[in-house]
């Protein structure tokens, strides 16, 4: 784009703008638009924190959709895996603040992006991704479950419902890596002593009682 005969001071009299309008633009030619969106590409990537705002705001009368969700999405991305280092190699969770040093982007948004994230639409197809693998996660719980994971065998239940209607004097335990249902104890020594058959005969009951036929 260098050698393209734009004048800069043209862009240039645009980005002195409090707000650039389409009406702002719309007398660019073809060459004159790739130059702008080329030096606002390049001007947002180096702004940081309340200057980024201050940009953000100043051309978002011309920012397609597609853009902002771009936008949307850098952000909460970039949140998203600077709680999670800072949580693993702090163990307690980041202050805004301390988000806003090592993002680069100011605290407000920060603050506003936690405030209505789940509002966003990004947000639910996100959500609407992580319930498409449920059914994998399922399946790898009832893995472990079959080997002999305690842990795994009760979660596997509370995740299909097999303990959610309990009968007064049933209560089941979980301690020392067993599980106890009234006065019958199921251990991991248990499991592995069981048949093929008889497992499969355990999940049949667990898909039955979800299927709403126990």
């Amino acid at each position: 784009m260098t050698n393209l005969p734009v004048p800069a001071d043209k862009i240039e009299r645009l980005f002195t703008l409090e707000k650039i309008t389409e009406k702002d633009i719309e007398d660019l030619n073809a060459f004159e638009r790739q130059y702008f969106t080329e030096t606002t590409s390049r001007t947002l990537a180096t702004l940081k924190g309340a200057e980024r705002d201050d940009f953000l705001e100043k051309i978002d009368p011309i920012l397609p959709v597609s853009t902002k969700q771009d936008i949307w999405e850098y952000n909460h991305t970039l949140i998203n895996r600077t709680v999670s280092e800072y949580l693993q190699r702090n163990g307690v969770m980041p202050t805004k603040s301390d988000l806003a040093r090592k993002t680069g982007l100011s605290r407000q948004t920060i603050s506003k992006h936690f405030k209505e994230f789940r509002q966003h639409p990004e947000h639910t197809a996100e959500m609407e991704q992580f319930k498409f693998m449920a059914p994998n996660v399922l399946a790898n719980v009832f893995k472990s479950a079959i080997s002999g994971d305690m842990r795994a065998a009760k979660l596997y239940f509370d995740m299909v419902g097999a303990t959610g209607k309990q009968s007064a004097n049933t209560v089941i335990n979980e301690q020392n890596n067993y599980i106890q249902i009234n006065n019958t104890i199921l251990s991991q020594e248990n499991l592995k002593q069981l048949s093929a058959e008889q497992l499969n005969e355990i999940e049949n009951i667990i898909r039955n009682k979800k299927a709403g036929h126990v």
